[in-house]
């Protein structure tokens, strides 16, 4: 139970957290991996390599500390980590095996005269409080789907019925239920959780639907990163007739039903969440401006079919901007980079608009901030992040 002295201690740690949660984090992981090898598929080891997760994860507590008596204050950071909780399958005796070693992690890395038991104590009871919270959650959103037509807990068997490459990067999978049962819908925006065997490593990673929910069929569009595990498997190794085992659709990032116009925006591979959302909207008349940022024509995915799908729709706008254009690729309407300028330009005349964005980490700063600089309210901004969430300020 956490007492109003429990929540005085933790607060009350918050400077030692501003300062070396992350030299924390990063212990706790190290001891979570070494101890707990049975965890490890639930975690991007690239993300832990670069340290997104570890800043991620000290965000996350540093965010729950301060607001440990005013839980609502932590906002749409619980959505997200339930979500990609749920995507990835976490079940509830996950968390006393991250709980022991977080707290192991606290002494060990205070020292016992920071660390003390009181703190410790007070600590053990913050995480329960936080787990009991989220466990319940996440339980509630296993069962919502599960009892929702063609929906399911835990794996399910697909079939890969179509593989196409869409750019020099990014390669569509079409995935169809193995049993061939009803599919479980799911809202533009989110994204499926896939379970695979690696050279005898289990790993799980988190794939954007790039198309509309069709009752048919998922699909994912992949891109191979230069040391992607996951990526380079399934663009080398996995094709049509293969099977999958994919957790049920999940995610926070969903497209809002409103008559606002509507604004995607995307770099690189961001755009797959983007192309669900418009297929979603061009069946009504709701205005769409889409706007996509690349490096190149080469690695430019799906322009075909936004070309294709401007022609048949008047009310998509569609701009394009390249980092460099090559002398094989088709025009667009901007070589550089997506600045507030370019924006300014090619979103509607009035900023009452809904925006929806993803894309690399530091695009997404630069989109965000020059939407607020044009006048875009910021409560009609919206974006996710494909790997850990992090701070966009």
């Amino acid at each position: 139970m956490l007492s109003a002295e429990h929540r005085a201690i933790v607060k009350a740690t918050v400077p030692l957290l501003e300062s070396g949660g992350e030299a924390l984090i990063t212990h706790f992981y190290k001891l979570l991996m070494d101890e707990h090898p049975e965890v490890r598929p639930l975690f991007n080891q690239a993300n832990q390599a670069s340290g997104a997760q570890q800043r991620a994860l000290a965000n996350g507590v540093l965010m729950y500390a301060r607001h440990i008596d005013q839980l609502e204050q932590l906002g749409g950071l619980v959505g997200q980590i339930i979500n990609k909780h749920v995507a990835l399958n976490i079940q509830p005796e996950h968390y006393p095996i991250v709980g022991g070693c977080l707290l192991r992690s606290i002494r060990e890395v205070l020292g016992a005269e920071i660390a003390t038991d009181a703190v410790i104590e007070a600590w053990a009871a913050a995480y329960q409080q936080l787990a009991d919270l989220l466990i319940g959650l996440e339980e509630g959103i296993y069962a919502k789907r599960e009892a929702a037509p063609g929906g399911w807990r835990g794996t399910r068997l697909f079939r890969v019925a179509r593989k196409v490459p869409e750019s020099d990067e990014i390669t569509s999978f079409y995935l169809r239920p193995d049993d061939g049962g009803e599919l479980l819908a799911f809202h533009a925006g989110q994204y499926i959780g896939m379970r695979l065997v690696i050279n005898g490593e289990e790993v799980r990673r988190n794939y954007s639907l790039s198309a509309a929910s069709n009752g048919r069929e998922y699909r994912i569009s992949v891109k191979r990163e230069p040391n992607g595990k996951v990526s380079n498997h399934l663009h080398a190794n996995v094709n049509e007739g293969d099977a999958l085992e994919l957790f049920a659709p999940s995610g926070d990032f969903q497209l809002q039903q409103s008559d606002k116009p509507l604004v995607l925006i995307s770099g690189g591979v961001g755009i797959t969440p983007t192309l669900a959302m418009l297929q979603a909207t061009l069946e009504t008349r709701r205005p769409v401006h889409f706007i996509h940022s690349a490096r190149h024509g080469g690695v430019h995915a799906f322009r075909r079919t936004l070309d294709e799908l401007a022609a048949r729709h008047p009310q998509l706008k569609r701009f394009y901007v390249y980092e460099q254009k090559r002398a094989e690729d088709a025009e667009v309407q901007g070589i550089g980079y997506l600045d507030e300028a370019r924006l300014a330009a090619w979103l509607p005349e009035s900023r009452d608009v809904d925006v929806y964005f993803l894309g690399p980490i530091g695009f997404m700063k630069a989109v965000k901030k020059h939407l607020k600089a044009i006048g875009v309210p910021e409560s009609q901004s919206h974006y996710e992040f494909f790997g850990p969430a992090s701070a966009l300020e």
